[in-house]
Protein backbone atom coordinates (compact mmCIF):
# COMPACT_ATOMS: atom_id res chain seq x y z
CA UNK A 1 0.00 0.00 0.00
CA UNK A 2 1.44 3.24 -0.98
CA UNK A 3 2.08 5.66 1.69
CA UNK A 4 0.01 8.72 2.53
CA UNK A 5 1.46 12.00 1.19
CA UNK A 6 1.16 14.15 4.97
CA UNK A 7 2.05 18.19 4.42
CA UNK A 8 3.51 19.02 8.38
CA UNK A 9 3.08 22.91 7.81
CA UNK A 10 4.73 24.88 10.60
CA UNK A 11 6.32 28.86 11.48
CA UNK A 12 4.10 30.85 10.80
CA UNK A 13 4.05 34.82 11.06
CA UNK A 14 2.44 35.01 14.47
CA UNK A 15 4.56 35.70 17.49
CA UNK A 16 4.19 32.04 18.46
CA UNK A 17 5.75 30.68 15.39
CA UNK A 18 9.11 29.40 17.98
CA UNK A 19 6.49 26.97 19.62
CA UNK A 20 5.31 25.93 16.39
CA UNK A 21 8.26 25.01 15.01
CA UNK A 22 8.43 22.72 18.07
CA UNK A 23 4.86 21.67 18.07
CA UNK A 24 5.76 20.28 14.91
CA UNK A 25 9.23 18.41 15.76
CA UNK A 26 7.16 16.50 18.19
CA UNK A 27 4.89 15.17 15.59
CA UNK A 28 7.21 14.41 12.90
CA UNK A 29 9.24 11.90 15.66
CA UNK A 30 5.42 10.41 16.37
CA UNK A 31 4.17 10.09 12.41
CA UNK A 32 4.47 6.17 11.50
CA UNK A 33 7.02 6.54 8.80
CA UNK A 34 5.57 2.88 7.35
CA UNK A 35 2.04 4.85 6.76
CA UNK A 36 3.49 8.36 6.20
CA UNK A 37 5.67 10.26 3.17
CA UNK A 38 6.27 13.13 5.41
CA UNK A 39 6.81 16.60 3.69
CA UNK A 40 8.26 19.39 6.13
CA UNK A 41 6.47 22.67 4.74
CA UNK A 42 7.69 25.76 6.68
CA UNK A 43 5.91 29.40 6.87
CA UNK A 44 8.76 31.82 7.45
CA UNK A 45 8.66 34.95 9.37
CA UNK A 46 8.41 36.84 6.32
CA UNK A 47 5.22 34.71 5.25
CA UNK A 48 7.38 33.01 2.68
CA UNK A 49 6.30 28.69 1.64
CA UNK A 50 9.28 26.84 1.82
CA UNK A 51 8.72 22.81 1.11
CA UNK A 52 11.83 20.20 2.15
CA UNK A 53 11.95 16.54 0.81
CA UNK A 54 10.91 13.24 2.82
CA UNK A 55 13.38 13.21 5.29
CA UNK A 56 14.59 17.06 5.65
CA UNK A 57 14.92 18.64 9.08
CA UNK A 58 12.69 21.21 10.02
CA UNK A 59 15.59 24.44 10.10
CA UNK A 60 16.89 22.58 6.84
CA UNK A 61 13.25 23.26 5.44
CA UNK A 62 13.36 26.50 7.01
CA UNK A 63 16.45 27.59 5.42
CA UNK A 64 16.78 25.66 2.29
CA UNK A 65 13.50 24.46 1.35
CA UNK A 66 12.16 24.96 -1.86
CA UNK A 67 10.04 28.12 -2.56
CA UNK A 68 6.45 27.17 -3.12
CA UNK A 69 3.28 28.49 -3.62
CA UNK A 70 -0.51 27.23 -2.94
CA UNK A 71 -2.90 28.20 -5.64
CA UNK A 72 -6.31 28.89 -4.67
CA UNK A 73 -8.12 26.46 -6.68
CA UNK A 74 -8.65 22.97 -6.62
CA UNK A 75 -5.50 21.29 -8.80
CA UNK A 76 -4.52 17.80 -7.99
CA UNK A 77 -3.59 19.18 -4.36
CA UNK A 78 -0.48 20.58 -5.76
CA UNK A 79 2.26 22.73 -4.63
CA UNK A 80 4.09 24.75 -7.56
CA UNK A 81 7.53 25.40 -7.03
CA UNK A 82 8.42 29.48 -7.38
CA UNK A 83 11.40 28.38 -9.47
CA UNK A 84 9.26 26.09 -11.93
CA UNK A 85 9.24 22.12 -12.14
CA UNK A 86 6.46 20.02 -11.54
CA UNK A 87 3.71 20.25 -9.26
CA UNK A 88 3.80 18.56 -5.31
CA UNK A 89 1.12 16.38 -4.84
CA UNK A 90 -0.19 15.25 -0.96
CA UNK A 91 -2.61 14.02 -0.03
CA UNK A 92 -3.11 15.80 3.76
CA UNK A 93 -1.95 18.98 5.64
CA UNK A 94 -1.26 18.40 8.76
CA UNK A 95 -0.93 22.34 10.14
CA UNK A 96 0.51 23.25 13.17
CA UNK A 97 0.68 27.22 12.57
CA UNK A 98 -0.17 28.66 16.44
CA UNK A 99 -1.66 32.37 16.22
CA UNK A 100 -2.20 34.49 13.32
CA UNK A 101 -2.24 33.22 9.87
CA UNK A 102 -2.66 29.90 11.29
CA UNK A 103 -5.82 28.58 13.54
CA UNK A 104 -7.84 31.83 12.88
CA UNK A 105 -9.15 30.74 9.88
CA UNK A 106 -7.09 32.11 7.33
CA UNK A 107 -4.83 28.90 6.37
CA UNK A 108 -7.92 26.84 6.64
CA UNK A 109 -9.55 29.34 3.96
CA UNK A 110 -6.78 28.89 1.57
CA UNK A 111 -6.47 24.73 2.26
CA UNK A 112 -10.60 25.25 1.45
CA UNK A 113 -9.87 27.06 -1.85
CA UNK A 114 -7.44 24.85 -2.81
CA UNK A 115 -9.17 21.37 -2.06
CA UNK A 116 -6.77 20.07 0.51
CA UNK A 117 -7.68 17.48 3.52
CA UNK A 118 -6.38 19.34 6.62
CA UNK A 119 -6.35 18.30 10.38
CA UNK A 120 -8.45 20.63 12.50
CA UNK A 121 -11.52 22.79 12.55
CA UNK A 122 -12.63 24.74 9.10
CA UNK A 123 -12.78 28.09 8.41
CA UNK A 124 -15.85 29.40 10.74
CA UNK A 125 -14.60 27.12 13.93
CA UNK A 126 -10.96 28.06 13.79
CA UNK A 127 -11.91 32.05 13.25
CA UNK A 128 -14.25 32.08 16.56
CA UNK A 129 -12.25 29.67 18.61
CA UNK A 130 -8.98 32.30 17.92
CA UNK A 131 -11.46 34.95 18.67
CA UNK A 132 -11.75 35.30 22.87
CA UNK A 133 -14.46 37.85 22.94
CA UNK A 134 -16.75 36.36 19.84
CA UNK A 135 -16.09 32.81 21.92
CA UNK A 136 -17.34 34.01 25.05
CA UNK A 137 -20.60 35.45 23.28
CA UNK A 138 -21.45 32.56 21.89
CA UNK A 139 -20.62 30.13 24.76
CA UNK A 140 -22.73 32.75 27.29
CA UNK A 141 -25.60 32.10 25.00
CA UNK A 142 -25.51 28.48 24.70
CA UNK A 143 -25.96 28.59 28.66
CA UNK A 144 -21.98 27.27 29.05
CA UNK A 145 -20.38 29.53 31.97
CA UNK A 146 -17.61 32.41 31.55
CA UNK A 147 -16.36 34.64 33.79
CA UNK A 148 -17.40 38.36 33.71
CA UNK A 149 -14.94 40.37 30.57
CA UNK A 150 -15.34 44.14 28.90
CA UNK A 151 -14.43 44.16 25.22
CA UNK A 152 -12.73 47.42 23.80
CA UNK A 153 -10.89 48.38 20.94
CA UNK A 154 -7.40 49.55 20.82
CA UNK A 155 -9.17 52.86 18.97
CA UNK A 156 -11.73 53.17 22.13
CA UNK A 157 -8.40 52.41 24.67
CA UNK A 158 -6.18 55.26 22.78
CA UNK A 159 -9.26 58.52 23.10
CA UNK A 160 -9.26 58.26 27.44
CA UNK A 161 -6.88 55.23 28.76
CA UNK A 162 -6.88 56.63 32.53
CA UNK A 163 -11.37 57.01 32.50
CA UNK A 164 -11.56 53.79 30.63
CA UNK A 165 -9.21 52.09 33.30
CA UNK A 166 -11.52 53.35 35.68
CA UNK A 167 -14.56 52.50 34.73
CA UNK A 168 -13.65 48.74 33.64
CA UNK A 169 -12.16 48.12 37.40
CA UNK A 170 -15.62 49.53 38.27
CA UNK A 171 -17.78 46.81 36.36
CA UNK A 172 -15.24 44.38 36.60
CA UNK A 173 -13.25 44.63 40.16
CA UNK A 174 -9.76 43.68 40.46
CA UNK A 175 -7.68 41.76 39.90
CA UNK A 176 -8.16 41.17 36.22
CA UNK A 177 -6.53 39.90 33.62
CA UNK A 178 -5.76 41.93 29.77
CA UNK A 179 -5.71 39.94 26.90
CA UNK A 180 -5.39 40.48 23.05
CA UNK A 181 -8.86 38.80 21.82
CA UNK A 182 -6.98 36.99 19.52
CA UNK A 183 -3.49 35.40 20.36
CA UNK A 184 -2.18 32.38 22.19
CA UNK A 185 0.11 30.91 24.64
CA UNK A 186 -0.27 33.71 26.66
CA UNK A 187 1.56 36.05 24.64
CA UNK A 188 0.42 39.99 25.25
CA UNK A 189 -1.46 38.88 28.77
CA UNK A 190 -1.27 40.67 32.45
CA UNK A 191 -2.64 39.78 35.47
CA UNK A 192 -3.58 43.59 36.73
CA UNK A 193 -4.24 44.75 40.07
CA UNK A 194 -3.97 48.36 40.31
CA UNK A 195 -6.02 50.28 38.04
CA UNK A 196 -2.79 52.48 37.55
CA UNK A 197 -1.28 49.90 35.50
CA UNK A 198 -4.15 48.90 33.66
CA UNK A 199 -3.55 51.52 31.19
CA UNK A 200 0.04 50.69 30.56
CA UNK A 201 -0.94 46.82 30.47
CA UNK A 202 -3.75 48.01 27.08
CA UNK A 203 -1.19 48.97 25.74
CA UNK A 204 1.19 46.07 25.58
CA UNK A 205 -2.03 44.54 24.20
CA UNK A 206 -2.72 46.16 22.21
CA UNK A 207 0.74 45.76 20.51
CA UNK A 208 -0.58 42.00 19.63
CA UNK A 209 -4.47 43.14 18.49
CA UNK A 210 -6.88 45.60 17.67
CA UNK A 211 -9.57 43.99 19.95
CA UNK A 212 -8.51 43.63 23.37
CA UNK A 213 -10.20 41.66 26.54
CA UNK A 214 -10.55 42.21 30.04
CA UNK A 215 -11.51 39.74 32.47
CA UNK A 216 -12.42 39.60 35.78
CA UNK A 217 -9.68 37.64 37.85
CA UNK A 218 -10.96 34.56 40.35
CA UNK A 219 -8.86 32.20 42.36
CA UNK A 220 -9.07 29.17 40.20
CA UNK A 221 -7.43 26.02 39.46
CA UNK A 222 -6.31 25.41 35.68
CA UNK A 223 -8.07 22.21 34.21
CA UNK A 224 -7.45 21.34 30.77
CA UNK A 225 -9.60 18.57 28.95
CA UNK A 226 -8.81 17.66 25.25
CA UNK A 227 -11.26 17.03 22.58
CA UNK A 228 -11.31 14.53 19.60
CA UNK A 229 -13.73 14.08 17.23
CA UNK A 230 -16.05 15.56 14.49
CA UNK A 231 -19.46 14.67 14.39
CA UNK A 232 -19.15 13.09 17.57
CA UNK A 233 -16.54 14.04 19.65
CA UNK A 234 -14.99 12.30 22.56
CA UNK A 235 -13.50 13.85 25.89
CA UNK A 236 -10.01 13.01 27.68
CA UNK A 237 -9.13 12.60 31.11
CA UNK A 238 -9.13 15.82 32.82
CA UNK A 239 -5.87 17.02 33.79
CA UNK A 240 -4.52 20.09 36.09
CA UNK A 241 -1.91 22.59 35.32
CA UNK A 242 0.10 23.87 38.35
CA UNK A 243 2.31 26.95 38.16
CA UNK A 244 4.67 27.62 40.32
CA UNK A 245 4.36 31.34 39.63
CA UNK A 246 1.45 33.43 40.39
CA UNK A 247 -0.45 32.46 36.97
CA UNK A 248 0.03 30.42 33.38
CA UNK A 249 2.23 32.85 32.16
CA UNK A 250 4.04 32.22 28.97
CA UNK A 251 6.95 31.74 31.24
CA UNK A 252 5.47 29.21 33.13
CA UNK A 253 4.02 27.39 29.85
CA UNK A 254 7.50 26.99 27.85
CA UNK A 255 10.54 28.11 30.48
CA UNK A 256 9.72 27.31 33.83
CA UNK A 257 10.48 23.85 34.49
CA UNK A 258 9.14 23.66 38.22
CA UNK A 259 5.51 24.01 36.46
CA UNK A 260 3.56 20.85 37.15
CA UNK A 261 1.11 18.95 35.09
CA UNK A 262 -1.29 16.49 36.56
CA UNK A 263 -2.69 13.51 34.62
CA UNK A 264 -5.33 12.91 35.38
CA UNK A 265 -6.40 15.95 37.67
CA UNK A 266 -7.18 15.54 41.39
CA UNK A 267 -10.80 16.09 40.95
CA UNK A 268 -13.62 14.26 42.05
CA UNK A 269 -15.02 11.78 39.51
CA UNK A 270 -18.56 13.96 39.09
CA UNK A 271 -16.29 17.11 38.67
CA UNK A 272 -14.82 15.08 35.66
CA UNK A 273 -17.46 14.06 34.12
CA UNK A 274 -18.82 17.69 34.62
CA UNK A 275 -16.07 19.38 32.90
CA UNK A 276 -15.76 16.52 30.36
CA UNK A 277 -19.43 17.11 29.65
CA UNK A 278 -18.84 21.19 29.95
CA UNK A 279 -15.63 20.46 27.13
CA UNK A 280 -17.58 18.80 24.31
CA UNK A 281 -20.84 21.26 24.43
CA UNK A 282 -18.25 24.39 23.85
CA UNK A 283 -16.87 22.59 21.45
CA UNK A 284 -19.73 22.01 19.58
CA UNK A 285 -20.96 25.04 20.23
CA UNK A 286 -17.85 27.01 18.24
CA UNK A 287 -17.84 24.44 15.71
CA UNK A 288 -14.93 22.63 16.61
CA UNK A 289 -13.61 19.56 14.43
CA UNK A 290 -10.55 17.16 14.41
CA UNK A 291 -9.45 18.16 17.57
CA UNK A 292 -9.51 21.28 20.17
CA UNK A 293 -7.94 21.82 23.94
CA UNK A 294 -10.89 23.27 26.43
CA UNK A 295 -9.32 25.18 29.07
CA UNK A 296 -11.14 26.26 32.55
CA UNK A 297 -11.01 27.82 35.12
CA UNK A 298 -11.92 25.85 38.60
CA UNK A 299 -13.32 28.36 41.19
CA UNK A 300 -11.52 27.61 44.34
CA UNK A 301 -13.89 28.55 46.71
CA UNK A 302 -17.17 27.37 44.99
CA UNK A 303 -16.00 24.45 42.63
CA UNK A 304 -17.63 26.61 39.46
CA UNK A 305 -16.07 25.51 36.41
CA UNK A 306 -15.58 28.70 33.59
CA UNK A 307 -14.50 27.93 30.91
CA UNK A 308 -11.61 30.10 29.96
CA UNK A 309 -10.95 29.48 25.85
CA UNK A 310 -10.65 26.66 23.45
CA UNK A 311 -7.31 25.87 21.20
CA UNK A 312 -8.16 24.37 18.18
CA UNK A 313 -4.31 24.05 17.35
CA UNK A 314 -3.06 22.98 20.42
CA UNK A 315 0.32 22.90 21.09
CA UNK A 316 2.06 19.22 20.62
CA UNK A 317 5.19 19.86 22.13
CA UNK A 318 6.90 16.88 24.84
CA UNK A 319 5.29 18.88 27.33
CA UNK A 320 2.42 19.91 25.45
CA UNK A 321 -0.72 18.45 27.75
CA UNK A 322 -3.66 17.48 24.60
CA UNK A 323 -1.46 14.42 23.73
CA UNK A 324 -0.78 13.80 27.42
CA UNK A 325 -4.15 13.91 28.06
CA UNK A 326 -5.03 11.47 25.21
CA UNK A 327 -2.10 9.23 26.54
CA UNK A 328 -3.76 8.95 29.86
CA UNK A 329 -6.98 8.02 28.12
CA UNK A 330 -5.93 5.43 26.41
CA UNK A 331 -4.90 6.47 22.75
CA UNK A 332 -0.75 7.26 22.30
CA UNK A 333 0.49 9.62 20.53
CA UNK A 334 1.61 7.94 17.15
CA UNK A 335 -2.34 6.42 17.01
CA UNK A 336 -3.03 10.28 18.40
CA UNK A 337 -1.63 11.86 15.05
CA UNK A 338 -2.97 8.71 13.00
CA UNK A 339 -6.44 9.37 13.97
CA UNK A 340 -6.67 13.00 13.21
CA UNK A 341 -5.11 12.19 10.00
CA UNK A 342 -7.94 9.97 9.64
CA UNK A 343 -10.27 12.69 10.79
CA UNK A 344 -9.23 15.76 8.35
CA UNK A 345 -9.91 12.74 5.40
CA UNK A 346 -13.54 11.98 6.41
CA UNK A 347 -14.17 15.70 7.02
CA UNK A 348 -13.20 16.18 3.65
CA UNK A 349 -15.15 13.43 1.77
CA UNK A 350 -18.37 14.76 3.36
CA UNK A 351 -17.89 18.55 2.36
CA UNK A 352 -16.24 17.05 -1.49
CA UNK A 353 -19.77 15.23 -1.97
CA UNK A 354 -21.53 18.63 -1.00
CA UNK A 355 -23.64 20.26 -4.14
CA UNK A 356 -21.51 23.38 -5.50
CA UNK A 357 -24.00 23.97 -8.43
CA UNK A 358 -27.97 24.41 -8.42
CA UNK A 359 -30.05 21.56 -9.98
CA UNK A 360 -33.94 22.61 -10.59
CA UNK A 361 -36.08 19.54 -9.23
CA UNK A 362 -38.02 18.22 -11.68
Amino acid sequence: MAKLRVGLVFGGRSVEHEVSVSSAASILRNLDPSRYEVWPLAIGHDGSWRLGDPGTSLEGTMQRGTGVVLPPTPDANALRPLAGGAPIALDVLFPIVHGHGGEDGALQGLLELAGLPYVGSGIAGSAIQMDKEIAKRLLAAAGIPVTPWRALTSFEFANDPKRLAMDIVDELGLPVFVKPANSGSSVGIQKIEDVHALPRALAEASRYDTKLLVERGISAREIEVAVLGNDEPEASVPGEIRPRRDWYDYEAKYVDESTELLVPAPISEEESERVRDLAVRAYRTLEGAGLGRVDFLMDRETGAFYLNEINSLPGFTEVSMYPRLWEASGLPYPQLLDRLIELALERHRKRAALQTTFQKRA
